[in-house]
């Protein structure tokens, strides 16, 4: 048993370890622009948090892209800069925000204290 911990110890983070924020399970259209290539994708929100979201979509964009995100639910949008951080092929992506608007950010808070508070 000692060995295994130990060999567990030796492991680097993985994405699931460094995540700082809280995810909840929520849905919302997703739009992206890759800003280098101009490349567009869109799917839709499979969990949500302030640090991110998961992207369920057919045609991710590739691992550290740099991306523009809008993110639209009931006439309600949010709008951010943002970078893939997983890619599961054929499933979606994982994308940390970077850069949420000032008034977007608002919106983002109030969706999570809706999912919070339906908990």
């Amino acid at each position: 048993m000692d060995e295994h911990l130990s060999k567990g110890a030796s492991r680097g983070l993985s994405v699931r370890d460094r995540r700082y924020a809280i995810r909840f399970p929520f849905a919302a259209d997703a739009a992206f622009i890759d800003l280098e290539t101009g490349k567009q994708t869109d799917g839709v929100t499979s969990d949500i948090s302030l640090g991110g979201c998961f992207v369920c979509t057919s045609k991710p964009l590739g691992i550290k892209s740099r991306v523009r995100v809008t993110l639209t639910r009931k006439d309600q949008r949010v709008e951010a800069l943002a970078v893939v951080r997983v890619v599961k092929p054929r499933i979606g992506m994982g994308v940390e925000f970077l850069d949420v608007e000032q008034a977007s950010y608002a919106v983002l808070e109030r969706w999570i204290d809706q999912v919070r508070r339906a908990r």
